[in-house]
């Protein structure tokens, strides 16, 4: 399952690696960065995965910033309720990539309206997906 970590808004995709498929889930409110536990909890109950891919934001020089810090508490705070391991991903140009995706299938740009924030998610995810790929055929 992973996440891609916002104070408004987190992102939110499953997938597994035997298919290699993913899809974005419901996109989760926060309250500064703070999410609603009750409907993660749910969530993790209902598609039950082995482990958390969390977007840690990152700046372009590869430092990291505040809001990249609160994502490592967010992914640690998962580690610590749900006891599943957790994996970071570099998440520069994620949410790009997912405003590209979101404007191909017709979304009009009005983001704080359609968030796209759960494909921002899945771009993570695919592109992990597509990395275990690689390490295992090789």
């Amino acid at each position: 399952m992973a996440f891609d970590f916002g104070t408004k808004n987190i992102g939110v995709a499953i997938g597994q690696r035997v298919t290699g498929t993913s899809s974005p889930l419901p996109t989760i409110r926060a309250q500064d960065g703070i999410p609603n536990w009750q409907v993660l909890e749910q969530l993790i109950k209902e598609w039950q995965p082995d482990a958390f891919l969390v977007g840690i934001p990152l700046n372009m020089d590869g430092s990291m910033g505040e809001i990249g810090l609160r994502a490592r508490k967010f992914a640690n705070r998962l580690h610590g309720r749900f006891g599943k391991p957790w994996y970071p991903a570099d998440e520069r140009l994620s949410t790009r990539s997912a405003k590209e995706k979101a404007d191909e299938v017709g979304h009009r740009g009005n983001y704080q309206e359609r968030p796209v924030d759960s494909l921002a998610a899945l771009v993570l995810l695919e592109e992990w997906l597509t990395q275990l790929a690689a390490q295992e055929s090789s």
